[in-house]
């Protein structure tokens, strides 16, 4: 039986440069990524200079007639736009174009659909599609129908996404409902984790700095590693024993990216919150990006965004061995840099000493001798803090510990 393999998507990626030097060829550059990521192919790219995005159709009338002539030429079947379009600007280039019209967004949503494995990220991924199409529903039917099938209409699991107006209200109340459900969860989960008194380190970074190869590496986490954008999706925590045999968590969360649509954020709200609740922050940044600056700054301004402040920060400056030049890369913001190569676990050693230090420094050291009656609060100094000396005299046990707060004042 011979099997017929969809044909790929060729594709024109279009820009709007609004200033001298902004930062559109890199966002150019990045969102042919994407398109690769979702499974199609670049067939050209086109940036138009101009003051302001055109509000009917995204590029002016002159470039669109352009960008006719360049489908027909390269046989391309659709283009996408680097910005989040409005109705009209989709409606009006379907028309006009006569082909699949997409933008930015609607690709980041079709990666994430592609990407979902849990039951909160194919509801998270399904909320911010039906979210996203809903505002674009009214006087669209001809633009979603150009969609056809493959990249944009894909759900969570590969099914095909029906966007009837009647249903996708109670739809998205359904899904709002289940994810309230999940978000209940989530936070009994954290609430038992915090119980636990464990110290909690959240893994953040742009997409693809690393992040699941540090967690891996670190505690041998099975978490899928692949040279592509939002490989990881669904956050996984696992747990390390540092220098002193104190113990922390490490969560790893879905990256970051420029202009990541804010219907994402929204639905994904109770997943990157993982890292407003942790203790500690561990920025993995790809070193050997020429853009790793410019990532920094989106992923800081993406933790400000989810309220994500007050906390130390560990960065670090990850693929050392794929560096093409010496330029050393700094952090003003984080409390401590390190460069490492998480693939080949080098600088890994320094990163735990580094995590051990910041717990030593949230604790109090102590030089008490415990009572035998009270052996048991032995148990916790173990699991909460770093016990240094321990002897065992006449009258009790002689312990010399760093300890947390909370124990602090149990110790007599």
């Amino acid at each position: 039986m011979i099997q017929l393999e969809e044909a790929k998507e060729r594709l024109i990626l279009v820009g709007v440069s609004e200033q001298d030097g902004d930062d559109t060829e890199d966002s150019m550059e990045e969102l042919k990524e994407l398109v690769a990521t979702a499974g199609a192919s670049v067939a050209g790219m086109v940036i138009q200079k101009r003051e302001t995005m055109h509000p009917g159709t995204y590029v002016g009338k002159g470039k669109v007639e352009e960008i006719r002539e360049l489908l027909i030429e390269t046989q391309a079947t659709g283009i996408v736009c680097d910005d989040e379009l409005s109705p009209a600007q989709l409606r009006n280039l379907t028309d006009l174009l006569d082909v699949k019209v997409m933008d930015r967004t609607l690709i980041i949503l079709d990666i994430f659909a592609m990407r979902a494995s849990t039951n909160e990220g194919k509801i998270q991924v399904e909320l911010a599609q039906l979210r996203y199409r809903a505002t674009r529903l009214t006087g669209m039917g001809r633009s979603m129908s150009r969609l056809g099938g493959g990249i944009g209409t894909r759900g969570p699991g590969e099914k095909k996404l029906e966007v009837d107006r009647r249903l996708i209200g109670s739809r998205i109340s359904q899904l709002k409902r289940e994810l309230e459900e999940v978000r209940k969860h989530r936070e009994i989960n954290r609430g038992q984790r915090t119980k636990g008194k464990i110290p909690i380190a959240a893994i953040v970074g742009y997409t693809n700095a690393g992040k699941s190869t540090l967690l891996n590496t670190l505690t041998d986490a099975d978490v899928l590693e692949e040279d592509m954008l939002f490989a990881t999706l669904d956050p996984t925590t696992r747990q390390l024993e540092l220098p002193g045999k104190q113990q922390i968590l490490l969560t790893d969360t879905v990256g970051f990216i420029r202009k990541l649509p804010h219907h994402l954020i929204e639905a994904f709200k109770s997943t990157l919150e993982e890292a407003k609740y942790a203790d500690y922050i561990i920025h993995v940044v790809d070193a050997s990006n020429p853009q790793a600056d410019k990532q920094m700054h989106i992923v800081y301004e993406t933790l400000r965004s989810l309220g994500v402040e007050d906390k130390k920060i560990l960065t670090l400056f990850n693929k050392q061995d794929a560096r093409t030049d010496d330029e050393p890369l700094h952090d003003f913001l984080a409390d401590k840099t390190i460069n490492i190569s998480a693939k080949y676990g080098i600088g890994l050693d320094a990163v735990k000493e580094a995590l051990a230090d910041f717990l030593r420094a949230d604790k109090i050291l102590v030089e008490r001798v415990i009572p035998y009656q009270d052996a048991g609060i032995l148990q916790a100094v173990r699991k909460m803090g770093e016990l240094l000396e321990e002897e065992y005299q006449p009258e009790g046990i002689f312990i010399k510990a760093y300890v947390p707060m909370e124990l602090y004042g149990k110790i007599k």
